[in-house]
C-alpha cells in the first residue's frame, strides 16, 4: 500500500457546556486548566476518543479501553500475543504491529513488557532476559486542547444517599458527600499534524489518513458520561491543511498560526500563498 503522500496539517474546535471535559485526578477530578486559567484537555484524552471513535467503525485497534474491547485480552501483552504469537519480541514485531493495528502505525507505540520466563535475572548484575521493549514512532502528532478563553469552573456539592454494602447493625449507613465539577461554557481548540516521511516507517497511508479525518467530526459521538452528558460537548468545525508535497508548503507552526479562533466558536484565517483549509462541520 502507498504510504501518505501529503503532509496534512489539521485543527478541531469543539465547545463545552456544563461538563467536565477532562478531569484531573490530581485534583480532585476537576477540569484541568493551566496556570493562565485556560481550560485544557490532554493529547492523551483526545487519542483516547480518536481510537474510540475508529474502533467504532471497525478498525483494527490496539489500545482499547475495557469498557469498549472487542476481543476478551485482558492485557496489552496479552492482545499482542494473540495476534503475533512468537514474532513478539522478534525483528518483525514493528512491522507486524502496524500492518495489524490502525492506531499502532498511526499514533505508534510502545512495546515493553517483561520477561514470562521464570528466574529471568540469573545473577546479579546480569540483566538476563527482561522482557520486550520496541518502540515505534507514529506520523500522527495530537496537541492538547486549550480554552480560546479563561474558564469558569462551577462545584457542586452531592450526597450519596444508597447503601454500599451491609452493615452490621442492619441499618443503612450514612451518606456520604462528594464533590462534581464542570465547566459551565468553553470554546476549545486542538491542532495536528500527519508527516509523510515517519508514515513511510509504519505504512500509514492516504486511505488511514482519510478514517481519522471522517471521525475528528464526530469525535464526542458515544462518549456521554454523567460528567460528559449527551450533547454538553460538540465539534463545532475541523479545519484541514492538505499541503502539496511530503515536506509541506509551510512548516506546521506557520500554518496553525493562521488560525484565529473566537470567543462564539468563529475562524478567521490569515491565508497562505497555494495551501487552502477545507472547512468542515461538525457532527
Amino acid at each position: 500500500m502507498i504510504t501518505l503522500q501529503n503532509k496534512i496539517d489539521f485543527s478541531v474546535i469543539f465547545s463545552v457546556k456544563n461538563a467536565n471535559p477532562n478531569g484531573d485526578p490530581l485534583n480532585g477530578n476537576r477540569p484541568r486548566a493551566n496556570y493562565d486559567a485556560l481550560g485544557e484537555v490532554t493529547d492523551v484524552c483526545i487519542k483516547r476518543k480518536i481510537r474510540d471513535r475508529l474502533l467504532e467503525k471497525g478498525h483494527a485497534i490496539f489500545v482499547q479501553a475495557d469498557d469498549r474491547k472487542v476481543d476478551e485480552a485482558k492485557s496489552l501483552k496479552a492482545r499482542a500475543e494473540a495476534a503475533l504469537g512468537n514474532k513478539l519480541g522478534s525483528s518483525e514485531t514493528a512491522k507486524l504491529a502496524c500492518e495489524k493495528w490502525l492506531d499502532v502505525r498511526t499514533f505508534g507505540q510502545l512495546f515493553a513488557f517483561k520477561s514470562s520466563k521464570k528466574n529471568a535475572k540469573k545473577d546479579e548484575g546480569d540483566d538476563g532476559d527482561t522482557g520486550v521493549s520496541i518502540g515505534i514512532r507514529g506520523p500522527v502528532s495530537v496537541q492538547s486542547a486549550f480554552s480560546v478563553q479563561l474558564v469558569e469552573i462551577t462545584s457542586t456539592q452531592i450526597t450519596k444517599s444508597v447503601s454500599g454494602e451491609d452493615t452490621k447493625d442492619g441499618k443503612k449507613s450514612s451518606d456520604k458527600m462528594a464533590m462534581k465539577h464542570r465547566i459551565d461554557h468553553g470554546i476549545y481548540v486542538f491542532f495536528g499534524s500527519m508527516n509523510p516521511q515517519l508514515a513511510e516507517k509504519t505504512g500509514f497511508s492516504d486511505t488511514d489518513a482519510e478514517a481519522i479525518k471522517g471521525v475528528l467530526p464526530r469525535l464526542f459521538e458515544n462518549d456521554a458520561s454523567s460528567a460528559r452528558p449527551e450533547g454538553s460537548m460538540e465539534v463545532l468545525q475541523v479545519i484541514w491543511w492538505k499541503h502539496n508535497c511530503k515536506s509541506g508548503q509551510y512548516s506546521s507552526a506557520k500554518v496553525h498560526r493562521t488560525l484565529t479562533v473566537n470567543f462564539d466558536g468563529g475562524i478567521d484565517f490569515v491565508p497562505l500563498d497555494g495551501l487552502i483549509p477545507e472547512i468542515i462541520n461538525g457532527f
